[in-house]
């Protein structure tokens, strides 16, 4: 089916763009008159989550990401731009995505108890790119409880690893919180738009179903940036206790080696008078008591390296060197 039958069936439809080129983009903008500035918007890939409203239709712009943990790219912001009309919605993607399909199989399942509107759709695609979120902050938040569990019970030989994933999860975080963000400001956009241009849908009641949609999402864009900042505020205690008990630890090291230190010292203090009175009195030179048989100045030499020894460790136990 080309575009022309595409739009004479009536109905709603939807036209997913996939990589548009220059000449695309030109002639999807006279048909249904998209404006330059959205084109311009689509074509230079631009990143801020925005709403705009125009003549004939509604822009809006929402960041969704790479969600493969093994892709270089992980958590990488990319955009869908779509642009809402009266009749349907037309969407523009740079990178591959998977939001088409899953609202494709919503839409399937759920095709009894709903009313398929273009407002409708780009509800989805926003609740869907949403709700990508909610598994990383779930693995986030298994990752918080455990560091937080270990940061005071964790081995010495396991302490290089602990700044290393707390900084890992943090990142994580932050880039959760960079992805979330704009999205509050968006959806608050929507609905202030409803309210206040009726005339953006056709019928009342639809947009007063597509409110409550949009509601539900920003709901779910509010718990969720307050659980981000939850974990990166449990996150910052664990690593302060952590960086705490590690200089705690660093301090108990200094301790012990100026004790051991101090004993040295002590230790060295009572051997090396001791030292020099034996080489004193060892010296090849004629020394006091040398022209005497008897060992009376031995023992009276003996006897004041004694009692200095015992001077010397009396003093360093009351200084408890010892």
């Amino acid at each position: 089916m080309d575009l022309s039958t595409l739009l004479q069936v009536g109905g709603c439809f939807w036209i997913d763009v996939f990589r548009p080129s220059f000449q695309e983009m030109h002639l999807l903008s006279k048909i249904f008159g998209i404006h330059a500035l959205t084109v311009e918007d689509v074509m230079t890939q631009d990143a801020r989550e925005k709403c705009e409203i125009h003549a004939n239709y509604y822009f809006v712009c929402f960041r969704s990401f790479d969600n493969d943990p093994e892709s270089e790219t992980y958590l990488e912001p990319k955009c869908v731009y779509n642009v809402v009309l009266r009749e349907g919605i037309i969407t523009f993607h740079m990178e591959p995505s998977v939001h088409q399909y899953h609202v494709l199989r919503r839409i399937r399942r759920q095709i009894d108890h709903i009313v398929v509107t273009p407002d409708w759709l780009n509800y989805a695609i926003i609740d869907d790119i949403t709700d990508l979120l909610a598994p990383i902050l779930h693995r986030v938040e298994f990752d918080v409880d455990a560091i937080d569990e270990l940061v005071l019970v964790i081995s010495s030989s396991e302490q290089s690893d602990m700044l290393l994933r707390i900084s890992t999860v943090r990142k994580r975080i932050m880039m959760a919180l960079r992805l979330l963000q704009g999205k509050a400001d968006v959806v608050r956009a929507l609905i202030k738009r409803f309210d206040e241009l009726p005339e953006m849908v056709s019928d009342q009641r639809k947009g007063h179903e597509t409110i409550l949609y949009l509601g539900d999402v920003l709901d779910h864009i509010v718990t969720m940036i307050q659980n981000a900042t939850h974990y990166d505020n449990m996150l910052g205690r664990a690593q302060t206790n952590y960086l705490a008990q590690i200089s705690i630890e660093l301090t108990e090291s200094s301790n012990n080696t100026n004790d051991v230190v101090a004993k040295l010292s002590a230790l060295a203090a009572i051997v090396v008078p001791l030292n020099f009175i034996t080489g004193m009195w060892g010296a090849n030179v004629k020394v006091p008591g040398q022209d005497y048989d008897d060992l009376h100045y031995f023992f009276i030499i003996l006897g004041m390296c004694m009692l200095y020894v015992v001077v010397a460790v009396c003093w360093a136990r009351r200084y408890r060197i010892f």
